[in-house]
Formats: structure tokens, sequence, C-alpha cells
């Protein structure tokens, strides 16, 4: 062990990585997209000099709290070239953050800044308080994203030959530009950006997830040629129809982070030789700065169940372990760690050791290929049995049941996913293994526990046999919902029984209808809720770090949209029956209803999301259409046509009560004509490759109408149009210039869209601009319920109010605002217990009907 000197300068010599070093030999070369901007290697370069400088010459401990954006790469490529040990942590988790800072209290705190290339800098001291030894580069912590205190040292020539070897085996050249699909602070995604770095190629970045049809307009734009994935974005990638995506300029796609079945390996290699790009599966650890071994992609067909050969530079051994066939998979190579670091001591200490022993269990097959075959540390020992945990998972797939193990020495602990008979399943495996059923305990769940990873959560596993907590009195305060709860919740509101780690908002259903109060409970839960929530996987939600308890306020914030439908709802039914006057918001729920429809209907591929837009339309036709026909039956106020929403096509043209829905009408036949237009695959495509200038087609075909300068042939769909389209651009806005470009659409375009009603233009005008601005608005806590309610229903009472009011309005027409408002809610309980009930049944079905197959 080698303890270094206390470092207080940099020298002339003092070690840097030599990729980050040296970005200005690759001149004019795009080096990052990012946005609509593109940065060459001498532009990065000098942003990497200039944040260097501002690091200063004196060496110091420098905290990354990392993003994937220009800021935080430009800070850690200063880091690595100015010799700083750098410390990397995911800038989206701030117990990450804080859990790093006080165990190794830096010297220097790095983040995102203005997101120029110009990170924040803070620094808590001039000098180092720490003893650093010369070749440490940067350390990683040994739990992915969570922040554990335990980190692995790498040295400069680590981080600097894996990056070569990654780009060898690869075959990276300065044409090769790679998507960021994972977070800087996760080893195998740094391993992404060093690679390219290394060899001059380009780097698209993003944070958007691959269910994000944006995701695919970046890459598709970018003419990206690569990603890369873990286990379960292939999962995802199933739904989003990824087989059927024309990506013309995909070279290659890598696979790490935990085994892929060798099913799915065989699956996607074969598909890639159909589309003329290769997969590489790969298989390494943070302690080896990322990658140990690849598998050929001419092999992975032939060879799905294999991690293949030692990357360019490293070499494998198999110790024996004592009573195991297989024995334990021993790397060694330049890329693997200093050692750990626990403590701030730790920093000084050099290598402490020279080989990784990786705790897999492995063979070495007679065509060189390397296969893991288990983990050494998965192994109990019950009645003087030694048991293999992946054999006990094993034996049950081999059932048909998916389940995880864990346990220690004397127990077996099993969880199994979904409904199954623990009794008998405990017998089956006890008897397989040879061991006292009393030994093994089994639990149904509803999702096996994992982590953010994807990987099995075996800790969870094994505290599903921990002890009940004695229970309290009845007047114990129920426990708030938290991140745990994330899965719960979600399949609560959608009335699903089962809900998946890699499922989101949109993949499973949810619409407009049930968003407003999924993402309420979800706020409550989480403490906070990011924007793209009901794009974002259910094992991200569970990882959203909720905010520091603030003091108790007075009001508490909920989504624009949310509170535009309630606001414009309360006006709507109030000018009806008269209790004020103040028109314009019908025609705001119009843009809301746009922007919805982008959020909700357009994920995912052809065919489910056309399953997904007819249910959702029927969930807007089939009630009103019953409540109309009721009114019809009970009045003589409406006709046929009112029933089948057809008023507006062969009613009358002059203004009478069958006119009462034209809302419902005109929005249902928006809906009908996208969904219909949507259909055609060439449209599709269109949408998916402009995901912005689709809508904003749209929008310029609705102002015609609106202009009357082409005739839609319906009463007040051109005017709609033009409206709902608007909503739509501005869910696909995602940067300033794009917002500012629909404000602009919106600024110029509703002035005298009412004929010189001011107020009503102003109106509509201020909600369009509140939907592209603001992202929550405060509501008083009193209020917050109510203001849910409202939105929920709002169809409902639109509907239901014409009907209701005309009994109240004599008392006083506030008297029938709270009715209409009641009757509404009412209806729209209603309607979501029979859609609930008849799901019940469609899932009672199918159980029975698999049950009577098995």
């Amino acid at each position: 062990m080698t303890i270094a000197p206390p470092t207080r300068r940099l020298e002339a010599s003092a070690p840097a990585v030599p990729f980050a070093a040296q970005l200005a030999r690759f001149g004019n070369r795009p080096a990052v997209l990012a946005g609509k901007d593109t940065l060459s290697y001498a532009q990065l370069a000098a942003r990497v000099h200039e944040t260097a400088e501002r690091l200063g010459p004196v060496r110091r401990l420098v905290l990354l709290a990392a993003t994937n954006g220009v800021d935080s790469l430009v800070a850690y490529l200063a880091a690595l070239a100015g010799g700083h040990p750098l410390v990397l942590v995911p800038g989206d988790n701030p117990a990450a953050v804080e859990s790093i800072r006080a165990a190794f209290d830096p010297d220097v705190v790095m983040g995102d800044g203005g997101g120029d290339g110009a990170p924040r800098i803070t620094e808590v001291r001039t000098e180092t308080r720490h003893l650093l030894h010369p070749d440490l580069a940067l350390m990683l912590s040994t739990s992915g994203s969570t922040g554990s205190p335990k980190l692995v040292r790498l040295s400069h020539r680590n981080v600097q030959a894996n990056a070569e070897s990654i780009g060898e085996y690869l075959r990276l050249s300065a044409g090769d530009r790679a998507a960021t699909t994972l977070p800087m602070s996760y080893c195998y995604g740094l391993s992404v950006i060093n690679s390219h770095l290394a060899v001059g190629a380009s780097l698209v970045l993003t944070d958007l997830s691959v269910v994000d049809p944006c995701f695919w307009e970046v890459f598709t734009r970018t003419e990206a040629t690569a990603f890369a994935a873990v286990p379960y974005t292939f999962e995802l990638l199933e739904r989003i129809g990824f087989q059927d995506m024309d990506l013309p300029h995909l070279r290659y796609v890598t696979q790490a982070g935990g085994r892929l079945a060798p099913e799915l390996v065989q699956r996607y290699a074969r598909l890639g030789r159909e589309r003329g790009w290769e997969l590489f599966v790969m298989y390494g650890q943070t302690e080896a700065t990322a990658r140990m071994a690849y598998l050929p992609p001419e092999l992975a067909a032939e060879s799905p169940a294999r991690i293949g050969v030692p990357i360019p530079g490293g070499k494998f051994r198999i110790d024996p372990v004592d009573g195991l066939e297989d024995g334990e998979l021993v790397y060694t190579g330049p890329n693997v760690m200093l050692g750990y670091a626990e403590s701030p001591a730790d920093l000084a200490e050099g290598r402490t050791i020279t080989e990784l022993r990786t705790g897999d269990l492995g063979r070495r097959h007679p065509d060189g290929l390397y296969e893991v075959t288990g983990r050494r540390s998965r192994f109990l020992k019950i009645a003087g049995l030694r048991i293999d945990l992946g054999r006990v998972e094993q034996i049950l797939a081999d059932l048909g049941v998916q389940a995880s193990s864990a346990g220690t020495d004397g127990q077996l602990v099993v969880a199994l996913q979904g409904t199954h008979d623990p009794d008998l399943l405990r017998k089956m495996l006890a008897g397989s293994l040879g061991i006292p059923r009393g030994s093994v305990q089994m639990f149904s769940v509803a999702e096996l526990p994992r982590l953010a990873s994807g990987k099995p959560d075996y800790q969870a596993v094994l505290a599903l046999a921990a002890p009940a907590p004695s229970p309290a009195t009845d007047e114990r305060p129920v426990k708030a919902e938290g991140p745990q709860d994330v899965r719960r919740i979600m399949a609560e509101q959608l009335e699903l029984e089962t809900v998946q780690a890699d499922s989101t908002f949109v993949s499973l259903g949810g619409d407009s209808l049930s968003y407003v109060a999924t993402s309420v409970r979800l706020e409550k839960a989480l403490g906070t809720l990011p924007s793209d929530w009901h794009l974002r996987t259910v094992a991200e939600l569970e990882q959203v770090s909720p905010p520091p308890k603030p003091r108790r306020k007075l009001t508490a914030r909920i989504e624009s949209s949310i509170v535009l439908r309630a606001v414009a709802i309360i006006f709507i039914i109030s000018t009806h029956i008269g209790l004020f006057h103040w028109e314009g918001t019908a025609h705001v729920l119009l843009a809301v209803a746009g922007y919805n429809f982008a959020r909700f209907q357009l994920g995912g591929e052809r065919a489910r999301r056309l399953r997904r837009q007819a249910a959702s339309l029927a969930r807007i036709v089939v009630p009103s259409m019953a409540f109309i026909a009721f009114g019809y039956v009970v009045t003589d106020h409406y006709s046929v046509a009112n029933i089948f929403l057809l008023n507006a096509l062969i009613g009358p043209q002059e203004v009478t009560t069958e006119w009462h829905f034209w809302f419902v009408e005109v929005l249902t036949y928006l809906l009908v004509c996208m969904t219909a237009l949507l259909a055609v695959p060439a449209v599709s495509r269109l949408e998916r490759r402009f995901p912005l200038a689709f809508p904003l087609g749209l929008t310029a075909a609705g102002l015609l109408g609106r202009s009357e300068i082409v005739d839609l042939g319906v009463p007040n769909t051109g005017p709609a149009l033009w409206l709902f389209a608007l909503g739509w651009t501005v869910a696909r806005a995602r940067t300033v210039p794009h917002r500012l470009l629909a404000s602009a659409i919106a600024v110029l375009c509703v002035p005298g869209f009412f004929y010189g009603d001011l107020v009503r233009e102003a109106t509509l005008l201020t909600g369009i601009l509140v939907l592209i601005w603001v992202r929550t608005l405060p509501v008083p806590k009193g209020l917050q319920k109510v203001t849910v309610l409202l939105a929920s229903a709002s169809l409902y009472i639109y509907l239901t109010h014409w009907l209701v009011f005309p009994y109240f309005v004599a008392l006083h027409p506030s008297v029938a605002v709270v009715a209409s408002l009641v009757a509404g809610v009412g209806y729209w309980a209603l309607v979501s217990w029979v859609l609930g009930l008849k799901r019940r049944r469609t899932r009672s079905g199918v159980g029975a009907l698999q049950a009577s197959r098995s």
C-alpha cells in the first residue's frame, strides 16, 4: 500500500486523463449535439479549459451532481483534464448528493449552471484538506444511482484504458453518434461518453426516455448511430414497437447492466441482422471502470447465454470454489480499480488490488467464450446442504412461476409474482432441494421487488420475512403514502391488478380522465412530481426523492392544466345558469384537450396506440350518448341526432337547445379524425419523425378553417381544430424557443377570434399562455380535493348541468351551480364505477379461462 504525501499544487506534469485533456486535436468535428445546438471539439475544449481555469491550479476533491447536459459534461471533463479527483453523483437525487458530501467533505461542489456549458462551481475551500493520491482520477458509487458512501477509486489509466478498449471492440470512429440513454453518473452511461470522446465521435445529449416519442425524433434527426440499453430497456422497446421503427443510421446497440434473457438476445440479434445493425452484449462492473467482456455480434444468436471474450487488454481466469462445479471468475487488466474508498482517509491510498474477484461463478467453453452461471454469494446452507438461489428461481421458473429468492443460513425466503398457492409450491420446492419444508417461507407479491436499475432487490425479498411491528391502537394515524406506494397508486387509479416496474402511466392506458386523480395522489406521495412523470417508468418514479419537508403552507400547487379544467367548467355552467357572465373558457378546454391528447395518446407502437385512442374515445362518447338519450326521453329539447352526436352535421343551423352539446360533438369529431389520421402508417411515421412540426401543420390547417379560407364542412370544427392542434403543439414544446413560437401563434391569432369581444379573447389567450408557461398553480389547501374532483368530472358536469339547473335556478343561481356540480361529479363517479366493474369482470373472465386451460 502506498501513501501519497499531501498534494497542494498541480505541477506541469500533473496526471490527467488524455482524452479529456486533448479534445482540441479533433478540431471542428462535432462533439456534442444538445437540443438544436452543436458543439465542435474545439468549442468543447475551450469550455473545458475555461472551467478548468475556474477550478484553479490547486488539486482539490470535486463533487459533481451530474445530469445528461452540457454543463455536467464540461464539468466532468474539466476535472479529468485538470487532474482534480472527481466524485460523480446523480444530479436528480439530492439525498445521494448529501450522502456523499457528508461522508467525503469535498473541496468543490459542481452542478448545472445555465445550460450553456458554464457549470455552477461552489468552493468549500480554496485548498484541500485531504491527502489525494497522484493516481486518483475518478470515484463512482458501487450502488449505481443511490449514492452509497462506498466508492470505487479509479485512476487516470483506468479511465483511459477502458475507453480505448471499448472503442476498439465496438469499432468506433469519428462518424459515430451515441445517444445518452443512461445517466452519466452510472458507470455504463459514463463509458459511452468516454469511449466516444476518445475517438472523436459525437454525443447526442438527452435525458429523454426511450418510451418518449421525442427521444426517437431526436435520435433520427441527429442521425444517431447507437444507444445503450439495460435489460428493462428491451422490455420498454417491446412496448413501443421498436422492431417497426425506421432508423436508417443505427449501427449498433449495446446491452449491459445485468443478464438479458437468452431468448431476447437471440431476437434482437436477428432483428439487427435484418435491419443492418449489430447487438453487442457486454459484461462489466464499476470496479472494472465499466467493461470486462463482450460477445461478438456474429455469435449472439448462436450463443445468447454467454458473456463472450475479455475486452482488449483484459484476461479472465476461473478459480475453483470448494463444493461447486463452476469456479469464480477473476479479471485482470489495466481498467481494474485502485480499490475502494469508504472515508476521506482512503483517498490517500494507491493501488490496493491487482485483480478483480468478480463474485460471479463462471465457466469457459471450448470455443473460448465465457459464461456467467451464478453468484458466489447467492448460496445458503440449510440442514447441511448448500442451496443455490439461482437454482431455486430456475425450479420455480420451470413451473411457470416468476420468483426472487434470498435468505440466511437456515432460512430460505421466496417472493412469488402474482397469485399462487404458497403451500403447494413450498412442498414441491423443498422436495426438489431436499430440505425441510419449515425452512422455506414464501410470499405472493404483485410485483417482484426491483432496484432502480431493474435488477432484483434481494434485501426487499429478505424483508418480507421480517416480523411485522406490533399493532398499535386504533387511534394510530394511517401511514402517509410514499415512493414505495407508486405501484399501488397506479394500480388503484387505473383499475389494474399488477403494475410492472418498467410500465408508465401512458403505457398502462392512462388518459386525461384518469390523469388528474393519479397525478395528485402521486404528488402527495412523492412530495414532488416531474413534469414528464406520465412518461417515466414506475421504477424511476419510485426513486424520486421528496424535497425537504417545508413549513406548513396554506396553499398546494396543482398542475395548471388541471386547474384550468376546474375553473373553466365553473365559468361555463355559471355563465349558462346566469350566476355571472364570463365566456371563453370552453375554448381554453379545447386547447387543453389537444395538450392531453399529445401527452397520453401518442406513445407506443401504432396498434397499441390505436387501441388506447379508441378506448379513450369510448370513455367520452358512451357516457355522453347515454346521458343525452336520457335527456331525449325526459324532455323535448333534443333530437335523435343529439343522441348520436350528429347535431353539428345534420341538425338545425340556428342556435336551439339541440346545440347544448356542441362542445362534446366537436371534441368527438376532432378525436375521431386524429385517430383515423394517425392510423395511416405513413402519417404515423411522419408524426413520430416531426413531433413538433406535425401539430404546427395541423394548427396552420385549422387557421385556414377559422379564417374560412377552407370550409371544413362542420360548424365550429375549423375554429376548434387550430386550438386543439395548438394545445398539441404546447405538449411538444420542449424548449424555450418552442414555447415562444407557440406563444407567438396564440398572441397573433386569438385577437379577432370572437369578433372584438375583448374579455372573451383575453380569457382564451390567458388560458393558452398559462398552459404554455406555468406548470403548476397555487390552490388553497381546503380546495385541493374539490379542484381535483371538478377537473376529473368536468365533461360530466358539462353534460348533466343542462338537465339539472332548471330545477334549482328559481331558488338562486348559486344553488343551481352547486347542484349542477354535485350532479356532474355523481355521474362521473357512477361511470367510473361501471367502467371499473367491467374491467374487473374482464380480468376475472380471462383468469378463469387461463385456469381452465392450465
